[in-house]
């Protein structure tokens, strides 16, 4: 199994996914193999099946976590073992598709406020105003600032893909503060890790996280706030203002509209455009406004 994980890390790397799905498809494929107590390439579809019917009735995981499991299987076999990969022997189980949360503009202010550091408030303006996704924000290099454009470089985003996003100027004035408070600054990363932000190498995914959780607490937000959130916010706030959602589409990097258009059902201008058909009934008793 050793020889197999250097190959599948070497894989995954090479394909630039990122470090947390990195380890977890490792760890996954690790999991499988000792459910079995085989080594994976000994093992085939009818084994596959039984894992996942095992995941399933068992351990009771939910669709999207038992789809986590079979894109790992499904990138060992065919990228690892370079074996075929029939996704009618293997089917995906339907996933319950809910709404993302969604904080109002009033509610990101305070998120904001309520940073913990001047670090973490930066991080978190970042993700809202340029709806970049948590990784591709840890990658954000101090060449992909180009303020003579004012537009935010977006390299090797998801579908190893570029894009440009707006850079606004209030955002350009908070990172250039940022960049004047580090302690030692980066050639490279505009967002230094390790612990006083010093580090050769970018930061890490927790950080970000770390910063929605510890504000929104402080905030008083009830809702869960982790990154993706502020990326949802993004492009609700931005239809609701009156961007188009072929515009929206472009700047979040959706290959298919489809994706987009979930902002639709989120977006408040959209849905009180329409009136309710109840408002339009001619009720008897209808009930009178008090006094």
């Amino acid at each position: 199994m050793t020889h197999l994980r250097r190959i599948m890390l070497e894989e995954l790397q090479r394909r630039h996914y990122s470090e947390a799905t990195t380890q977890r498809y490792i760890r996954f494929i690790e999991r499988f193999a000792q459910h079995f107590h085989c080594s994976p390439d000994h093992l085939g579809r009818q084994h596959i099946r039984e894992y996942q019917a095992q995941l399933f009735t068992v351990q009771k995981l939910s669709p999207g976590t038992v789809t986590n499991h079979l894109c790992a299987l499904r990138f060992f076999y065919i990228q690892t073992l370079k074996k075929p990969w029939s996704i009618a022997d293997t089917p995906y189980p339907k996933k319950r598709h809910r709404l993302p949360t969604i904080l109002s503009q009033e509610e990101v202010a305070q998120l904001i406020d309520a940073a913990p550091t001047a670090f973490y408030r930066t991080v978190l303006m970042t993700l809202y105003a340029t709806g970049v996704r948590n990784a591709e924000l840890t990658r954000l290099k101090i060449s992909d600032v180009d303020s003579q454009r004012m537009v935010l470089h977006v390299q090797g985003g998801k579908g190893r893909q570029d894009r440009d996003v707006m850079l606004s100027p209030i955002l350009l004035e908070e990172l250039r503060a940022h960049w004047r408070r580090l302690r030692k600054r980066s050639s490279v990363w505009l967002f230094p890790g390790n612990r006083w932000h010093s580090g050769d190498q970018p930061m890490d995914t927790k950080t970000p996280r770390h910063a929605c959780q510890y504000a929104a607490r402080r905030a008083g937000i009830k809702k869960k706030v982790y990154p993706h959130v502020l990326r949802h916010c993004f492009a609700t706030h931005l239809l609701e203002t009156g961007a188009d959602l072929h515009t929206i589409q472009i700047l979040l990097g959706h290959h298919d509209l489809k994706e987009t258009a979930i902002y639709l059902h989120l977006s408040q201008r959209h849905l009180h455009a329409t009136a309710s058909p109840l408002d339009s009934l001619v009720l008897k008793g209808r009930s009178q406004p008090e006094g």
